[in-house]
């Protein structure tokens, strides 16, 4: 079995290293269970080294780590797109490169896949995980969106917004996704609904980032969230069923 990191990435020259260190030193740890790793990281055009240091990690990896570029700059959803047509795992998983979300967290997130019960898992920031105390306004945001996107996909998430989502390799191969920015975040939600995806949710730790520090979401991102999700909904007809195994 074969577990897919997909790393998404534009100027994380200061984090990167230190998110491969960490998803490479799950990588030995779970080669125990029969799991192999393989990361897929997507550089997004970025401004700084970024890029460099990936192509110099990727060599000496063992070929456990592939990378790819975009010429330009597409925003997170076009990078996990991306990824996705490069992964080939049976299980994968979306890994930021700032380490607000750490890898150690990755098993849990994985584990209702492994044991079958799950066909997509979404973590949340808001369970029993530990969490960094940052932005109000953020938080109020996020759950009237995560409300939001309730109300119009019949689910009960609590952290819609999360970056941190694990699919089975069929199921992350079967959505139909066009964000090219933010938005993925809503239609993805959308997507697992639609396809009558089986979905889990799982607490995780939380490392946010200030603006100062990198963090690169902003409020307009939030209000463009509104409308990727009515988007998402009302585009569900171009999602099929979730084809059985």
């Amino acid at each position: 079995m074969t577990l897919s990191v997909l790393i998404p990435c534009y100027n994380e020259a200061a984090t990167i290293d230190r998110t491969l260190d960490a998803v490479l030193a799950l990588g030995d740890q779970i080669i125990s269970d029969g799991i192999t790793l393989q990361i897929v990281a997507v550089d997004d055009a970025s401004k700084d080294a970024t890029f460099e240091r990936l192509t110099a990690r990727a060599e000496a990896s063992a070929g456990r780590m592939l990378v790819a570029r975009h010429p330009e700059n597409r925003g997170k959803g076009s990078a996990i797109q991306t990824a996705r047509d490069h992964a080939t795992g049976d299980i994968a998983i979306i890994q930021d490169a700032d380490l607000e979300y750490v890898p150690s967290d990755i098993p849990a997130v994985i584990k209702p896949i492994l044991d079958g019960h799950a066909d997509a898992v979404v973590g949340t920031r808001f369970g029993s995980g530990s969490h960094r105390v940052l932005y109000f306004w953020h938080r109020m945001g996020n759950g009237g969106l995560t409300l939001m996107s309730n109300m119009f996909t019949n689910l009960n998430l609590t952290d819609m917004e999360v970056g941190y989502k694990a699919f089975t390799g069929r199921t992350l191969k079967a959505m139909h996704l066009t964000n090219p920015r933010f938005g993925i975040e809503p239609e993805i939600v959308a997507r697992l609904a639609q396809m009558g995806a089986r979905i889990y949710e799982v607490p995780i730790s939380y490392h946010g980032r200030t603006y100062e520090e990198g963090k690169k979401i902003t409020w307009k991102d939030g209000v463009a969230a509104f409308f990727h999700i009515l988007s998402a909904r009302f585009s569900s007809s171009k999602q099929q069923k979730l084809p059985p195994e």
